[in-house]
């Protein structure tokens, strides 16, 4: 069987020494080794995760700031935060705490 022309430098090349190694390489990077695809991928979505809390603290961190500046200039506000957070009390007072009752569904 005789093969058309224009297939002969194609088949060659396929044959050849170099492109049989770089086709196992490329296969052996993206299956084989120990940072593969998958793991590749599963990387980049942790790291996404990461850069989102990282956003998240970054911006908790600013009103956190905001608020303990508000807190260290004004004894009255720092005694109210105390009261209201942690549940802190003058001696001799009583504190209640309410909680609003559960349903039951």
């Amino acid at each position: 069987m005789q093969l058309p022309p224009f297939l002969s430098p194609v088949l060659r090349v396929l044959r050849s020494f170099y492109f049989l190694s770089a086709v196992g390489f490329v296969v052996w990077m993206a299956v084989f080794d120990s940072n593969d695809l998958g793991k590749q991928y599963d990387m980049y979505h942790k790291w996404r995760e990461l850069r989102a809390e990282k956003e998240y603290y970054e911006a908790n961190i600013e009103s956190v700031k905001k608020e303990r500046a508000e807190l260290l200039s004004s004894p009255a506000l720092l005694e109210k935060f105390a009261r209201e957070k942690y549940l802190m009390k003058r001696p001799g007072e009583d504190v209640f705490v309410l909680v609003p009752k559960e349903t039951d569904n």
